[in-house]
């Protein structure tokens, strides 16, 4: 019998005859157990088990590592039949279903894992659509900017970045992702957030907004009329447009408005979150500005 699960399951152990029927057979009827069979004189060993190690601490118990060492568990190496150092297995259920002997890449580990394995990143995915759903649009951008980046830049998590961002009246930003998609990517969900996209931009084009650039059109030196448009371009998402406006009447006038100015930007910058690139961007030119 299995005992109970703490709260944060095991990533990593050591297997000897005294748990190996636990953690190579029962324990493979939870969740997938990888056995790393290995020894101390083995050099691919010693270049492969850091790289297991990694993974289980990113797959957070989604998968456990069980390391075996060859020389000094031979009865457990023999029956698994394992003829050469390294070799890798993946049970399930009590069974070997997957492996491979000898060193292997990163990305040849990743793509026999994420056979077996959901992938680390859906949990996180299942967390941004629920502050969506609560109407967290920027906490959901904040978490799927960092899953974006930890993942390589995964296409189905920049597509769910792109949606949060629209969510988020972060429209620019939007634009920017799906202008990096490659054609052979521009599958019917890019082409739903691009139309998506372009709805948001002509909703946001309001005519009191419109009747403020004719008239900066017509007195270009208006900063109080640039400040103003600034304060739309906000409200309907366009804040690096917004942040660029500010910035350009604080280097034309860095009191602008007795101080006014400066505040809307640093209140548009607050509003973008912490981390935001966008916001450390123009944090630093308005330093750079001010200092």
């Amino acid at each position: 019998m299995i005992e109970a699960m703490p709260d944060t399951p095991e990533t990593i152990v050591n297997i000897d005859e005294s748990n190996a029927a636990r953690y190579l057979i029962e324990e493979s009827s939870q969740r997938p157990v990888v056995i790393d069979f290995w020894a101390d004189w083995c050099e691919p060993c010693k270049v492969l088990m850091p790289l297991l190690e990694k993974l289980a601490t990113e797959y957070a118990g989604g998968f456990l590592l069980a390391k075996v060492n060859a020389d000094d568990q031979q009865m457990i190496a023999q029956q698994f039949g394992v003829r050469s150092l390294p070799t890798v297995m993946v049970m399930r259920d009590g069974q070997p279903v997957d492996g491979f002997a000898g060193a292997q890449s990163e990305q040849a580990v990743r793509e026999m894992l994420e056979k077996h394995l959901p992938s680390p990143y859906d949990a996180a995915l299942q967390e941004a659509n629920a502050l969506l759903q609560s109407g967290d649009a920027p906490g959901a951008v904040a978490l799927l900017r960092r899953v974006y980046d930890e993942s390589g830049r995964r296409h189905d998590i920049a597509m769910s970045l792109v949606h949060a961002l629209i969510e988020a009246k972060r429209l620019d930003d939007a634009q920017e992702l799906l202008d990096a998609v490659p054609m052979v990517d521009q599958d019917p969900l890019y082409d739903q957030l691009l139309a998506q996209l372009n709805l948001a931009r002509e909703a946001s084009r309001s005519p009191e907004l419109l009747a403020l650039e004719e008239q900066l059109n017509a007195d270009p030196e208006n900063l109080d009329l640039l400040e103003q448009i600034a304060v739309h371009y906000s409200a309907a998402g366009q804040f690096r447009d917004a942040l660029e406006s500010l910035l350009f009447i604080l280097r034309s006038d860095v009191n602008h408005k007795d101080g006014a100015t400066k505040k809307a930007l640093l209140d548009t910058i607050a509003s973008l979150g912490k981390g935001d690139p966008l916001a450390a961007e123009y944090q630093r030119k308005l330093f750079s500005l001010l200092y």
